[in-house]
């Protein structure tokens, strides 16, 4: 593998010391490039690890001036010293590999793509598939979004490193080779099992072929041979549902959970389909599975816990089944999930119950504005003055250029005398006011209750005036 110091070094000191710092930069080189990958065609260790050859002391001035410009990303003159670098090892052919190598990062970085390109090929041409070229080559090509171009390479590295597979079938996907992608997919969950990433994926190509009825028959044919792989079942449930195929849908599901009774991720589609059908008992069970589930991730279990709040609201008998389901969410440190049963108990009209549900999860989720907002707006409305100061003092540390929060924390200073506070507040926040004449206008009412409040008629009339000047359109 073929790698380079990108440390600053610094080349105006003695000859000796640049001598020095250059073996040492060569045995690490020689090392890395001597040691490559089982399939790699030859290296710079041919020759001894410790050293290139007899390299001048020209070439280790003007290479190490390459280094120390990268380094502080100047690229071009970085480009300037490699070329007076190559021209001094071009009496040897010594050193010209890790030159070329360079010249190709520092083209790189100056989006001089095809140049960069060639560089690496140089290199590969004349050391073989060495590991760190061909990744480099291969970034490049993904910058350049020439996965063509890339296929051939990424296949040479699989050799080194499987993983890279899935960049494969990404890349057939690209280049619409969608038979390639899906095949190489299949292949995949065979050998390593299933992966969100994956199916994703799988659902992507089918979409974009539009050829539903082949891959329907195509799934179909793999559960026939081997009923046992839930994948397929689940493919074939999402390919049903996009086709408007609602009850095959629900045969599939109901067929998947008779093979498998322990599947979990069936349940994802289950539910659903029981709702839809008004069967609700079957619908609950569902519900609860997904929620206890430890393979489904939380994003799916929070678009189902919307469904559910929708669901409680047409059937309120279940709301304690709804309280039940949030403390199973509780220990997974979201706001989300309190955020929208603050909005479900908020839309009914209980204030006290939503402004509970929202201080949890403002206390798990403090980057969360829409939350944040909701909570002191209600803590304004049920009167807890002195909660909405504290907590809007928190947001302020996240959210420092929020007029709003600097707002709420002058009224609640206001309603608990706290004069001088509230005055702060407000005249800091209304600083941060863009276009908003709404809260401007509030802005100035509460500063004149300040003012008037602290005796200072001359500044209250002020405000006043102020706020009457502006006109709110209906």
């Amino acid at each position: 593998m073929i790698k380079t110091d990108n440390r600053s070094v610094d080349c105006a000191g003695p000859n000796e010391n640049l001598k020095t710092l250059f073996k040492i930069g060569i045995i690490i080189f020689g090392m890395m490039y001597s040691v490559g990958p089982s399939y790699a065609q030859g290296s710079l260790g041919d020759a001894p690890t410790d050293d290139l050859g007899d390299v001048s002391d020209a070439f280790q001035d003007h290479f190490f001036e390459a280094l120390k410009q990268k380094g502080i990303e100047n690229y071009e003159l970085a480009l300037n010293a490699l070329k007076r670098a190559e021209r001094a090892a071009k009496k040897n052919e010594d050193g010209l590999a890790v030159v070329y190598f360079e010249t190709g990062k520092n083209l790189k970085q100056l989006k001089r793509y095809d140049e960069a390109e060639d560089s690496f090929k140089r290199v590969l041409a004349s050391e073989g598939d060495q590991l760190d070229v061909m990744e480099a080559l291969y970034d490049l090509y993904y910058l350049k979004r020439d996965y063509q171009s890339a296929i051939p390479l990424v296949k040479k590295l699989i050799v080194n490193d499987e993983d890279y597979k899935e960049d494969l079938a990404n890349l057939y996907h690209r280049t619409k080779k969608y038979d390639a992608a899906l095949a190489l997919l299949d292949e995949l969950d065979d050998s390593w099992g299933e992966t969100a990433y994956r199916n994703a994926l799988r659902r992507q190509i089918y979409k974009v072929t539009g050829n539903n009825t082949g891959a329907i028959e195509n799934l179909e044919t793999k559960i026939d041979k081997n009923s046992k792989r839930e994948q397929d079942y689940l493919n074939l449930i999402f390919l049903y549902s996009e086709k408007g195929e609602t009850e095959k849908a629900f045969a599939t599901a109901k067929e998947l959970l008779k093979n498998q009774p322990n599947s979990q991720m069936v349940h994802l589609a289950l539910y659903k389909f029981y709702l839809d059908r008004g069967n609700t008992e079957d619908a609950m069970n569902s519900m609860k599975q997904v929620f206890s589930a430890a393979e489904i991730k939380k994003e799916s279990k929070y678009k189902v816990l919307s469904d559910f709040i929708r669901f409680v609201e047409e059937n309120p008998t279940y709301e304690k089944e709804l309280e039940n389901v949030v403390n199973q969410f509780s220990v997974e440190g979201n706001g989300a999930v309190y955020e929208q049963l603050g909005g479900y108990y908020s839309a009914k009209g209980d204030a006290v119950t939503a402004l509970t549900f929202y201080e949890k999860g403002v206390a798990l989720d403090d980057d969360n504005f829409s939350l944040l907002k909701k909570t002191l707006l209600l803590q304004i409305e049920i009167e807890k003055y002195e909660e909405a100061v504290a907590l809007s003092e928190e947001g302020l540390g996240v959210f420092p250029a929020q007029p709003m929060l600097y707002l709420i924390n002058g009224v609640a200073n206001n309603r608990l005398g706290n004069i001088s506070d509230a005055i702060d507040s407000l005249e800091s926040g209304v600083d941060f006011l863009l276009d908003n004449p709404t809260m401007e206008k509030d802005f100035y009412e509460q500063l004149k209750l300040a003012y008037t409040q602290k005796g200072n008629t001359k500044k209250a009339t002020e405000y006043g005036q102020k706020a009457a000047q502006i006109n709110i359109a209906n």
